[in-house]
């Protein structure tokens, strides 16, 4: 019987394992996107219980509890924490050929040692064993286990980023820079909200938004606080690019109509998107930031749970907008007036794969290697037939070898376990297409391209 998780994980071949022990295992991480806490890492967290470390904020282990029959009271609820992981283990074996197996036992391995398989029998024993060593493991020891050189958290305009000035006063080692995320200044649809948030905006930048030219001016005035603290990211969650003909009065009469309370239509809404989002990737261009757009997910499904858990319950899934014409005007509209930054996309619809990876290289522009960016597999597709088929393609349609690589999109400290699987399924695709005879058996070039993929490239990208 073959042993699970061994050394050579993944590796199905020779070459593979060369490439993955010899080239890819020992190089740094830079997480240029993920949802860390920077209070955690200013704060030097020390973590009372693994529960606290490994289940809180983790939806997908709370969409595998729910499949597998557990109750909310033991996944989200008030049940004791040691209550709630002795659910969670008894639901890793049925987890089997789902991520959620492999990372569990990588993330129990490394760094906690522990070989032992999770499930009922040995939940008390394992959880014991991994909160004895807690003490070692606060939030910067693990960064630094790791191997992380630099990493970028994910932030609102309106945040005041102390946190990451702390960490740069302190002189810590690992770079933790922001990303400008300014999603919540688009959310239309949801009138009461959106005023409630322009309001703590202009609270945070000190202007009185009352008109779209002061909102603008409040969102270019976080946008250079964040370039002072560091930041060299945006970031954009949306369902599909937003693209429509607008004009400026037409945007400030629809942004009048949102602050007396009053709803605004589809149209106008995306023209409200397209006007902001647009201006924000001209700043992000002057500036020499990176830009992101997360494109393709459907939010929030199940209303219940909305009014329960909340926002990021584990209730959201792959959404099936149309995304080409409006992808290929947006960027157009930036790149002929050579407004168009550095890009990166991540698609959540497998379906839509080819049409990401062809629609970048209709603006690459010979600057620098690789400015636009088919990423990497997201949410969804962050996992061994995801990242193989994203890989596929990118190789098909573009350059694999000026790839920026993996990121974990993560709220977990543990989860740089992803990099580590990211590597071996990279090693192995190139390792089969040696084997099978594709690919010539110069492991010293597909070394050095496994390492540009899993760190030279992005440190490269991002200036890092």
């Amino acid at each position: 019987m073959k042993q699970f998780l061994t050394e050579d994980f993944l590796l199905q071949t020779e070459t593979a394992k060369r490439l993955y022990h010899e080239y890819a295992k020992g190089m740094p991480v830079i997480d240029y996107h993920n949802h860390l806490p920077p209070e955690d890492i200013a704060g030097n967290r020390q973590f009372e219980h693994l529960s606290a470390m490994w289940l809180q904020g983790d939806h997908y282990k709370w969409r595998a509890m729910r499949a597998n029959g557990v109750a909310e009271e033991y996944i989200t609820g008030n049940a004791d924490h040691l209550t709630k992981f002795r659910h969670w283990a008894a639901t890793v074996p049925y987890t089997m050929r789902n991520p959620l197996y492999h990372w569990t036992h990588m993330e129990l391995l490394n760094p906690f040692g522990v070989k032992q398989l999770l499930n009922a029998d040995t939940a008390e024993e394992i959880y014991q064993h991994c909160n004895d060593q807690l003490p070692q493991w606060t939030a910067p020891a693990l960064l630094q286990h790791f191997r992380v050189e630099a990493l970028c958290t994910t932030d609102d305009p309106a945040d005041d980023l102390q946190h990451h000035k702390t960490l740069q006063q302190k002189g810590f080692g690992i770079r933790v820079l922001p990303t400008f995320r300014p999603d919540k200044a688009m959310i239309v649809e949801d009138v009461p909200a959106f005023n409630a948030y322009i309001d703590k905006l202009g609270a945070a930048a000190g202007i009185t938004i009352n008109s779209y030219q002061a909102l603008m001016d409040a969102l270019r005035s976080r946008h250079d606080y964040f370039h002072a603290a560091g930041g060299r990211l945006s970031d954009h969650g949306i369902n599909t690019f937003y693209a429509a003909n607008y004009t400026e009065a037409g945007v400030q009469r629809i942004f009048s109509q949102l602050r007396t309370g009053h709803a605004v239509t589809p149209e106008e809404a995306l023209q409200f998107k397209a006007a902001t989002l647009h201006t924000i990737c001209e700043w992000n261009h002057e500036k020499g930031w990176a830009q992101q757009f997360h494109v393709g997910a459907i939010r929030n499904n199940s209303s219940r749970l909305l009014r329960r858990v909340g926002a990021d319950a584990g209730v959201d899934s792959i959404g099936d907008w149309q995304v080409a014409e409006n992808m290929s005007a947006f960027f157009d509209a930036l790149d002929k007036k050579d407004k168009l930054a550095r890009t990166i996309v991540y698609n959540l619809n497998p379906a839509y794969n080819e049409v990401f990876a062809t629609m970048v290289g209709n603006f690459q522009d010979g600057t620098i290697p690789g400015k636009m960016q088919f990423g990497s597999g997201w949410w969804f597709l962050d996992q061994k037939d995801g990242m193989e088929k994203q890989m596929n393609t990118l190789s098909n349609m573009g350059l694999l070898s000026r790839f920026v690589g993996m990121l974990t999109d993560s709220r977990s400290f543990l989860s740089y376990s992803r990099h580590e699987y990211f590597r071996r399924i990279l090693c192995n695709l190139l390792g089969n297409d040696v084997e099978n005879g594709e690919l010539p058996g110069d492991v010293n070039w597909l070394g050095k391209m496994v390492q540009d993929i899993c760190y030279n490239n992005a440190k490269a990208y991002f200036n890092f």
